[in-house]
């Protein structure tokens, strides 16, 4: 019993590691792809942060871009906490669409 305890365990191991360094086992890492809008999320953060100074970001949502012949808007919406209360953020940027020189930016606070 105990020759026959010791081959199965054996045999178990041996069929695990042949299943387990495999040579046709592949790695793959997912690439991260930087989506379009980034750069103009990261403005609205940093612009809110300078708006609302008490104010932490908790979490981010890039709504769309409304893209027009000259000019397009990037719409975000932020929700931050803040001492005396938690709120959203609707943050638009509008920039030229050639150059991507920022025109305006403007917030408007939602609750719930």
């Amino acid at each position: 019993m105990k020759k026959f305890v010791i081959k199965l365990l054996c045999c178990s191991l041996l069929s695990f590691s042949a299943i387990s360094i495999h040579p046709t086992a592949e790695i793959t890492h997912a690439k991260k792809e930087v989506p379009p809008y980034a750069k103009w999320g990261r403005l609205a953060m940093q612009k809110t942060k300078e708006k609302y100074p008490n104010a932490n970001i908790v979490d981010y949502l890039h709504v769309g871009r409304d893209k027009g012949n000259k000019n397009s808007t990037e719409t975000f919406k932020l929700w931050l906490e803040a001492p005396d209360k938690e709120f959203g953020v609707f943050v638009d940027i509008t920039f030229d669409n050639k150059t991507e020189q920022i025109i305006d930016v403007t917030f408007r606070e939602v609750t719930s």
